[in-house]
């Protein structure tokens, strides 16, 4: 694909640093450059691939002292003639070779338009470009090896033959049309229904690993719930090992929400600290405990923090309405304020409740149990974030493979049905296309508007 204009852009991080890269690419790239550099000889003269050293200048002013990488059209990222300036790092240079090079016939480029034009161009398939979203916005050593690993294509391969292995299906039934009066069979029933149920359960496999994936790509989120001055913000400030939260013994000091993170076992945790629940007329308050609703949806774990002053059971009912209203969270009741019951209040150990539930006790003040809790914490984001896991499948993935999956389990009936072949070729024909838009064999601007939009510009 060929597009009118040569477009432009710092990519690396804005700030001061010893170096910094600026991308020209497009079909006018050379000229353009050329209006701008002096070197031992034009960049329009050198093959590709190499790296050259001269002056960037904006007329006859010096910008500063620069390398010239240039990548000949269509080996390089975005399939286009393209140059990148090295010059030195900081808050003025860079942008001053963009504007020189905008003043001589490119223009800036938008939030993921390098990528984007080597999406097009086909250098990459739609998956690889949501990985590389994935590595560049990764948060957990995990997170960063599995996108790299998408990103050289292993699932896409996977995929491929997966969509070819259904096209060549689909075209054999439909073949068999032709010899309706032979009644010839060129597929196998019994092998085909058992390669229908095997790709059937591979998509819905990797559907259900979103949840994990997500872990990987945006943290563990963990919610200390509870009711006013259960010691939720102290539990925050000893989790965190650092005072973060305001601590008072007024009930209701947490209005809005606090979130912080901190690693466990490789992943990041993300911990927020929520407006205590309670009936209330006051309205910031009540708009907190609104907030803090909203918080707990998203939670992986959900703390609920006890004042075992007020009884070791005064907070279960809060947890059993919270397992209600949130099943896929898991939870666990945390006894807080030990330091304040006697010696032989204390069990010697954490255990679980009646369902199941894990209970810890705990002196937020003193710290004495935290650690426990830390390390349970760590191990519930380690497990969470390796179910299924094979690769970083978001949200738009997961949706397509578990639409391709339906198509494959209505092939399926239909076979056992004993409906023609064309029936079933139809269902195929149908996860073949949402396979499609996995990997960008077919996709719609509005798709790839949404993808890129989570790009930086640069990228």
């Amino acid at each position: 694909m060929r597009w009118e204009d040569t477009i432009c852009a710092i990519v690396t991080p804005l700030g001061i640093g010893g170096l910094a890269v600026v991308r020209l690419s497009g079909p006018d790239t050379f000229p353009i450059a050329d209006r701008c550099f002096r070197g031992k000889i034009p960049l329009q003269e050198a093959p590709s691939h190499t790296i050259h050293y001269g002056r960037f200048l904006r007329g006859e002013e010096v910008i500063d002292a620069v390398t010239a990488s240039v990548f000949r059209a269509p080996r390089s990222y975005t399939g286009e003639d393209t140059v990148e300036f090295g010059c030195h790092g900081g808050m003025v240079v860079a942008e001053l070779i963009v504007e020189t090079l905008v003043e001589a016939g490119a223009r800036r480029a938008e939030a993921g338009e390098f990528t984007k034009r080597a999406f097009l161009n086909g250098k990459l398939n739609l998956m690889q470009v949501e990985a590389i979203a994935d590595l560049i916005y990764a948060t957990s050593v995990p997170g960063a090896r599995f996108a790299a690993r998408q990103l050289v294509g292993g699932l896409t391969k996977q995929l491929s033959e997966l969509r070819q292995q259904l096209i060549e299906t689909a075209a054999l039934l439909e073949l068999e049309l032709d010899f309706a009066e032979e009644e010839v069979e060129f597929v196998s029933r019994s092998e085909l229904l058992r390669r229908l149920e095997e790709a059937a359960r591979w998509c819905e496999q990797l559907a259900d690993s979103y949840r994990a994936a997500e872990i990987l790509r945006s943290g563990f989120f963990v919610g200390c719930v509870g009711y006013p001055n259960a010691g939720k913000s102290s539990l925050f400030n000893a989790l965190l090992r650092r005072q973060r939260a305001i601590v008072s013994p007024i009930p209701g000091t947490t209005r809005d929400y606090l979130e912080e993170s901190f690693f466990a076992q490789g992943i990041p945790i993300r911990l927020v600290d929520t407006a205590g629940l309670r009936e209330t007329d006051d309205v910031l308050e009540l708009e907190g405990i609104r907030l803090a609703e909203q918080v707990i949806r998203q939670c992986n774990v959900i703390l609920v923090i006890n004042d075992v002053t007020e009884g070791i059971e005064h907070s279960e009912a809060l947890l059993r309405r919270l397992q209600q209203h949130f099943p896929e969270a898991t939870y666990a009741y945390v006894q807080n304020k030990i330091d304040l019951l006697g010696d032989g209040g204390v069990p010697t150990s954490n255990g679980v409740d009646a369902l199941g539930v894990p209970v810890f006790w705990i002196s937020a003040l003193r710290g004495d149990g935290v650690e426990g809790l830390r390390n349970w914490l760590g191990e519930q984001a380690r497990r969470s974030s390796e179910l299924g896991v094979d690769a970083l499948i978001n949200a738009r993935q997961a949706s397509l493979l578990r639409e391709a999956a339906r198509a494959l389990t209505a092939s399926q009936h239909a076979l056992r049905s004993g409906l023609s072949g064309e029936f079933v070729a139809a269902d195929l024909r149908q996860a073949v296309e949402r396979l499609s838009e996995l990997t960008g064999e077919t996709w719609r601007e509005e798709v790839l508007n949404t993808i890129f939009a989570r790009f930086c510009i640069g990228k």
